[in-house]
């Protein structure tokens, strides 16, 4: 996005309420956000866990053939859980399918419960990480790859088509620990808030990032940074923030986080929650809806989006 810029984006119904998705309203939810104007539709991952949520990538590649106008983000992806040849595969068969749209959120995660799943452990996670990127990256900007390192040895291998976008697409990257903000600053295309995160710790970590940038020697006036907000539009507000509780006491295991992260109530409080983010350093602001998401996201197009962009 060109940065400067104040963008909308919105995230894509992704969570099934009763273990199948409801395919012919997620149909009409990206039907009905590809003709309004707004920056992108994204995806996050949840390879594992209690919400069950649809896979990213096979998601986004549904929405590529409903959508035209938005880019297609994942916020993000947990790439000590990846393996980067596959992903690299995957992603440039996106943006190919998706005529050069994506953009790719990555990060290192805080939960390692689930790596003995994987076949890993969490020890030297960072290293995998950014060794996986780095193959990723090779693949996407190279005819052949050969490549000796800690996790992953190529010979001679090659990935193709590859991407639209060149050299490659975005690498926007999530973080909050002051490490991870210094990674973003030095390896990003972009950096990515999270939805659990309050504006004020939001705030914090912009500040910390643009020092990082400038540390770096890079501009941080040509870095996009993006925050992901947590929506219950609601004329009961009491009765909005309990629904909202209850969803991220089953999706993050902690319903407190409803009442310090996310906006609860009338579309006016949204906007003024979304102006809070614009001025704490947000270029990109992305909606997310858990509940009555066609419902919300029709009240957003006309009592939301208009006062925002």
């Amino acid at each position: 996005m060109t940065v400067g810029a104040r963008g909308i984006g919105l995230a894509i119904p992704q969570f099934p309420r009763d273990r199948q998705i409801a395919l012919d309203a997620l149909h009409r939810f990206l039907k009905r956000a590809d003709a309004l104007d707004i920056h992108s539709l994204w995806a996050q991952e949840q390879i594992v866990g209690p919400q069950g949520g649809l896979e990213p990538v096979t998601l986004l590649t549904y929405a590529t053939a409903l959508t035209r106008q938005p880019r297609l983000g994942v916020a993000v992806l947990l790439m000590p859980l990846r393996n980067p040849v596959q992903l690299a595969k995957a992603l440039a068969s996106l943006d190919q399918l998706a005529a050069g749209r994506v953009i790719v959120g990555v990060g290192l995660g805080d939960d390692t419960r689930h790596y003995p799943a994987f076949g890993i452990e969490a020890r030297g996670r960072v290293q995998r990480m950014t060794e996986g990127l780095d193959v990723i990256t090779r693949l996407w900007t190279s005819d052949r790859v050969t490549f000796t390192g800690r996790f992953w040895t190529l010979h001679d291998v090659s990935v193709t088509p590859r991407p639209v976008q060149q050299p490659r697409p975005p690498l926007w990257f999530g973080a909050r620990h002051p490490e991870a903000l210094r990674r973003a600053a030095r390896l990003g295309d972009g950096f990515i808030g999270a939805g659990s995160s309050s504006t004020d710790e939001f705030r914090e970590q912009v500040a910390l990032l643009r020092k990082y940038l400038l540390d770096n020697r890079r501009d941080p006036g040509t870095f996009p940074i993006a925050k992901r907000l947590y929506v219950g539009l609601d004329s009961d507000r009491v009765r909005g923030l309990e629904r909202l509780r209850r969803w991220f006491a089953s999706h993050y295991g902690d319903g407190s986080l409803a009442d310090r992260v996310a906006v609860v109530g009338s579309s006016q409080a949204c906007v003024d929650a979304i102006r809070d983010l614009q001025a704490a350093g947000a270029h990109l602001v992305i909606l997310n809806f858990v509940l009555d998401e066609e419902q919300q996201l029709e009240q957003a197009a006309t009592e939301i989006l208009p006062y925002v962009r």
